[in-house]
């Protein structure tokens, strides 16, 4: 997960801080002169570890905190603070008109950068928050760049408009606004082409897109993963074509995370979603203090609670809570539960967000088996429909047949039972765990699917 060294490292920074009632000058600078290092070790443009450590130090080297009762935790907020400064202080929302007022984005970026996919991501988010959108295919240039537009905005329920690989990109973005003006879509979204390396035909093609067309947001899609190169090349867009943001991509990936707090600081232009994994619907909106909170260790249960609301079906939550209220859940509430998670993203995904939780991830994550879970979707999918809704009619006779429908050993299958049936003792002795809501701040409670 990105930012998982640079995180391990300024906790370690911030341990030691804590750990001293009363902080000095020279406490102050020996800690930033580490912070400096993890942030250059992350890929962090020089320029901006430069200023944001200054910046760091003129506040941290005060009165108000050097005489302070907890000196190290306000040295903690200050790096925050600035964080957050650094990333945007504020969230930026596209500029998507209201109503039926035709927005026309244009999506570019170089190959490899996963510019096709995350237009169909940024699709079917602006589908759900109720505009309609259109995918247009303006790359003619790399093979099948098409079908997988076509591909990934049927998955998304999107149309894709296509004049084929033989017109003019100029030509086929024109012809799409007057499709959607005919059929009421209200989003245009340009899959323009990319390239190998930034060239002057490259530029061209765009500038000659938004000389013909009214665009209302030019989007550059960067590989987070490249660390300072998408910083450069955040640079030149914006130098030579022009943009009006950022989307991150494979942000889940092994990055140092240099590119999220370089971007802004260099080229002025805002991050507006991340993306967070391989799934169309892994595409998260950029909040600078939830990621300034997620690089310090601190979690983000504020993306979590929302990743829980848009993912749980509020009624089968509310059947499940009943159910284990009464102790009468079965192997199809715990099917609903596993897709329920896989739906946030599963385990690794959920625990990320949890406060506290960032240097431990690697540990973790070496726990979790994701086959046996999948294994145990298998031995639960190879039930009939009555054994999934009565666990006590499972004999030997009837655990042999799963197993064998499963693939799996019949000790796996009496494992699982025996979970399942544990599970069962520890709710009845725990029943406050059952008691239905978790209040999570001002966004009030939601309830758990498991």
């Amino acid at each position: 997960m990105a930012f998982e060294s640079l995180t391990d490292k300024l906790q370690n920074v911030f341990k030691k801080l804590k750990g001293k009632g009363r902080l000095t000058e020279a406490d102050v600078k020996t800690a930033l002169k580490e912070v400096k290092m993890a942030l250059l070790e992350a890929d962090v443009n020089f320029k901006v570890v430069k200023q944001f450590t200054k910046s760091v130090q003129e506040k941290a080297i005060g009165q108000d905190v050097m005489n302070g009762l907890n000196p190290g935790q306000m040295v903690i907020k200050i790096v925050n603070d600035e964080l957050v400064s650094l990333m945007g202080s504020e969230t930026t929302e596209l500029p998507v008109k209201q109503g039926m007022d035709i927005t026309v984005l244009m999506m570019v970026g170089l190959q490899g950068a996963g510019k096709t996919t995350t237009v169909a991501k940024l699709a079917g988010k602006l589908k759900s928050k109720g505009k309609r959108p259109l995918l247009v295919a303006c790359d003619v240039y790399r093979p099948a760049a098409i079908t997988q537009l076509q591909v990934n905005g049927e998955k998304q329920g999107v149309e894709v408009f296509s004049m084929g690989d033989k017109q003019n990109p100029v030509d086929i973005a024109k012809a799409a606004i007057e499709h959607a003006k005919s059929n009421q879509q209200n989003v245009v979204l340009i899959d323009t082409a990319g390239r190998l390396h930034i060239d002057e035909d490259m530029m061209q093609e765009l500038e000659n897109i938004k000389a013909n067309v009214n665009v209302d947001a030019t989007v550059l899609v960067v590989d987070a993963m490249t660390g300072q190169d998408a910083v450069n090349v955040a640079q030149n867009f914006s130098d030579k074509v022009g943009i009006d943001g950022v989307i991150l991509t494979k942000m889940d990936g092994d990055t140092r995370g240099g590119a999220a707090l370089s971007i802004k600081a260099v080229t002025g232009k805002p991050i507006f979603y991340v993306g967070m994994g391989e799934k169309l619907s892994d595409l998260e909106q950029f909040y600078p203090e939830r990621m300034a909170s997620r690089i310090l260790g601190m979690g983000d249960v504020m993306s979590l609670i929302e990743k829980v609301e848009a993912s749980v079906d509020q009624e089968q939550a509310q059947e499940m809570q009943k159910k284990l209220k009464k102790m009468d859940f079965d192997f199809n509430d715990y099917l609903t539960s596993m897709e329920q998670m896989n739906k946030m993203g599963g385990i690794s995904s959920i625990l990320n967000m949890l406060p506290g939780m960032g240097g431990k991830m690697k540990d973790i994550e070496g726990m979790i088996d994701e086959k046996a879970m999948d294994r145990t979707k298998s031995i639960i999918l190879s039930m009939t429909p009555q054994e999934r809704s009565n666990p006590n009619i499972l004999n030997v006779s009837r655990k042999n047949r799963i197993a064998r429908g499963a693939g799996v050993d019949i000790t796996e299958v009496n494992r699982l039972v025996k979970q399942f049936e544990q599970s069962k003792k520890m709710m009845k002795q725990m029943p406050g765990l059952t008691g239905g809501k978790m209040n999570m701040g001002k966004r009030g409670g939601f309830k758990l699917p498991f």
